[in-house]
């Protein structure tokens, strides 16, 4: 299959493999994320009855492209745009007909994590990365929907202090708690996921993949706009606490 400049996709059999491409860390920009919504639709297109969503090493994506976003300033209609192209990749994912493996390299924080919420079985590297959902640390508030993920399969009251203190855990405890389902050495965690996608399909096709569509219902109705809330989403951006915020993170990491 083609690849792009930020995307690249292998094939393995039935299996497709789709790579974010975007050095350093795969940052989530609007490019990105349209690149990524094409390489979804392109696999379907050619019949891969299984993907493999990958990254880079020590970090699978580190989220929404925060200076690029920052850089947009009060453009609300941009702003918009942005997080619009982001959400439609996490649509796509989520409403994908055939089982997505997140293979997490390194670290997924915010955006990177919200992808593998959307995945129907995540791995992840063993060693120092964390995983989840930071916004709070950075003055944000993660969507009702992009919450309701995270309860899916770590618990309401676990996800709530996840939330509430944008604590992202290590990969041990990212286990623990059922965040993944697997650790692999970073290595191996594509070829894991391959592995896994393999021994589902051995299943009688129809019934596993209706079976799922089924299971699967709350993960695309949590990316439901209304759960979303877009706009207000929006608004909040601009607010004070939430630039600061934005602005301290971008000077820690030295952007």
């Amino acid at each position: 299959m083609p690849s792009s400049a930020l995307i690249e996709t292998t094939v393995h059999g039935d299996i497709h493999q789709i790579r974010m491409t975007r050095p350093p860390v795969n940052a989530l920009d609007p490019t990105l994320c349209a690149a990524l919504t094409a390489a979804l639709h392109a696999a379907i297109a050619a019949d891969a009855r299984g993907i493999v969503l990958a990254g880079g090493a020590k970090v699978f994506s580190a989220g929404l492209d925060v200076p690029y976003l920052l850089g947009l300033g009060e453009n609300q209609t941009a702003l918009a745009q942005a997080w619009e192209a982001f959400f439609e990749a996490a649509r796509t994912l989520a409403t994908c007909p055939v089982p997505v493996v997140a293979a997490m390299a390194g670290h997924a924080p915010a955006g990177g994590c919200v992808l593998a919420l959307c995945c129907d079985y995540r791995i992840f590297a063993e060693g120092p990365f964390r995983i989840g959902l930071n916004e709070t640390q950075v003055g944000l508030v993660a969507p009702e929907g992009i919450q309701a993920l995270l309860a899916r399969v770590v618990g309401p009251h676990r996800a709530e202090r996840l939330l509430v203190a944008g604590h992202m855990p290590e990969a041990p405890q990212a286990l623990a708690i059922g965040l993944v389902d697997e650790l692999a050495a970073a290595e191996e965690v594509e070829q894991r996921a391959r592995a896994w996608l393999g021994e589902l399909l051995q299943l009688p096709r129809e019934p596993m993949l209706e079976t799922r569509a089924i299971a699967r219902r709350d993960v695309v109705d949590a990316l439901a706009p209304e759960r979303i809330g877009l706009s207000g989403f929006i608004t909040a951006w601009s607010r004070p606490d939430t630039q600061a915020g934005l602005k301290a993170m971008l000077a820690r990491i030295g952007k």
